[in-house]
């Protein structure tokens, strides 16, 4: 896509910082948009949301679970200054939904992909540790303390644990001592408690795939939903097997209601930066379905 010279979120290495101040910017372009502090991360960094809508039908998107997929985080914002303008231009959404986006769930892991281990780093001796001794953080998806964050939820978590063969941290597929015991995860399940969210997305890469089941607790019409996504995005919806402990597994179980997982790009991660126009383009018609098919539920 194009970006226009007085577009707010630009294609850049998208960390926190960065995310902080195009929240910032989207709130003094938009001052009644809501900006809601959700929860911090182990090492204190805000996890913040954003609200969209007044409406009855509740939809949460999140993106950067794991660290290395923080483009995710970039698509999100695009989509979140999208949504602002269709808000404030009277767009019908917002009379019928609310949307509640988390940009980035990881913060310490994406700060730590993309800049590694600074001085004074209070995890530094472990992280590289726990990294095989490698400066190179571009593989990481866990958390400051080598946790996988979308293997945290209580949904299978002990047959995840036992499948992933991982006891201790690392950069990937730990899950962590017990459900739950990360701030970013409990920060993301206590928001979806709270607002009782009617569809769920989370966003990772890569693979253009829609994951969209789990175990048969998924509701009726969720495949027809996924076909849809599938239809608007090119991606393939896909029903998956021997996999628990996700944030859209323990959705699913815990509310029976639709969450899907979108893997946005192909290759191998973290993707490269030049990707991410394509990605957006496609993950936009995607997120633009998703509140369609809000807007239809009773």
């Amino acid at each position: 896509m194009n970006v226009q010279d007085n577009d707010i979120v630009r294609p850049c290495l998208y960390g926190p910082a960065v995310l902080a101040a195009d929240l910032d910017a989207l709130k003094r372009r938009y001052p009644c948009l809501p900006r809601v502090p959700a929860g911090t991360s182990v090492m204190g960094k805000p996890i913040e949301a954003l609200r969209f809508g007044r409406g009855p039908r509740y939809v949460q998107i999140n993106a950067s679970f794991h660290a290395n997929e923080w483009v995710t985080s970039l698509i999100l914002m695009k989509y979140a200054e999208a949504l602002a303008a269709r808000e404030a231009s009277g767009d019908r959404f917002a009379a019928e939904t609310t949307v509640w986006l988390l940009p980035m769930v990881n913060p310490d892991g994406v700060e730590l992909v993309l800049e590694g281990v600074t001085d004074g780093h209070p995890y530094g001796r472990q992280l590289l540790e726990w990294n095989g001794g490698s400066l190179d953080f571009s593989g990481w998806k866990a958390n400051i303390r080598g946790v996988d964050l979308n293997d945290q939820f209580p949904a299978g978590w002990e047959e995840e644990r036992q499948r992933r063969g991982v006891s201790g941290p690392g950069p990937r597929d730990y899950s962590g001592e017990c459900p739950l015991s990360e701030p970013e995860a409990r920060t993301v399940a206590a928001l979806t408690e709270r607002e009782s969210f009617d569809i769920v997305v989370a966003l990772h890469t890569q693979g253009e795939e829609i994951y969209w089941n789990y175990r048969g607790f998924e509701p009726p019409g969720a495949e027809e939903m996924a076909a849809r996504l599938g239809a608007a995005s090119g991606y393939a919806p896909v029903a998956l097997t021997d996999s628990d402990a996700g944030f859209k597994d323990w959705f699913i179980r815990r509310f029976r209601r639709p969450g899907f997982t979108v893997e946005a790009g192909l290759g191998v991660n973290p993707l490269p930066l030049e990707q991410w126009s394509g990605m957006y383009f496609r993950v936009s018609l995607l997120l633009d379905e998703v509140l369609r098919i809000a807007m239809e539920r009773e």
